[in-house]
């Protein structure tokens, strides 16, 4: 971990495979540092709320520990999906885990067709599909404890929970909400590519 006011060394990429059994939606964490990811299995709709829930569930029970005195996030996501660059609900959740957790999120996009070249690609979700090919995904329990079961020898380590909250799909937001949020000093983005490249700030009385 970088000193405080510093981005962290070791951060998180996060996307969501397409693997499904009974609405089934597998939204993970990997955390480059310590070579070790967390798999929340979905069971309602995958969107962004989903997504912004299960990071903020592995950064409450793994990231603050493994990560103590952390002041920044630096995530690294696909271009597309529940946590898209064009999701409007992704940018306002991410807004309010900033707020909630106190940390300075940036999110930096792959590209349009290189999702294959984020690192939770090949780090954690291939070797979580090797560790489960031939086996009958019958339930929830066998795809979370088949997901938590996943090493390699180079030492990575998956923790994987199932979560049953209900994630209502067609969330609208309004056109009004981003905007407001870059007047506000919330969201700031970036010199290149400012649609995929961009920061969440916390949201206090200096910004008001």
């Amino acid at each position: 971990m970088a000193p405080e006011g510093a981005s962290p060394s070791g951060s998180p990429s996060t996307t969501s495979p397409t693997t499904t059994w009974a609405r089934s939606h597998p939204y993970g964490v990997y955390d480059v540092a310590h070579n070790c990811g967390w798999v929340s299995v979905g069971t309602d709709h995958d969107t962004a709320a989903f997504a912004v829930h299960t990071i903020d569930t592995w950064w409450q029970r793994i990231g603050s520990a493994a990560h103590p005195g952390a002041t920044r996030l630096l995530i690294c996501a696909d271009g597309g999906g529940s946590n898209g660059y064009r999701n409007r609900l992704w940018k306002k959740e991410l807004a309010d885990l900033a707020t909630r957790t106190g940390l300075t999120i940036t999110v930096t996009h792959l590209p349009p067709g290189t999702s294959k070249w984020n690192t939770i690609e090949h780090r954690l979700f291939a070797h979580i599909s090797m560790n489960w090919r031939g086996w009958p995904l019958t339930s929830h329990e066998v795809i979370v404890n088949t997901i938590a079961a996943t090493t390699t020898s180079t030492g990575l380590s998956v923790d994987a929970e199932l979560d049953t909250n209900t994630y209502p799909a067609g969330i609208k937001i309004s056109d009004q909400v981003i905007p407001n949020l870059e007047h506000r000093g919330i969201l700031t983005r970036h010199t290149f590519h400012g649609e995929w490249n961009y920061t969440l700030h916390p949201d206090t009385p200096d910004l008001n």
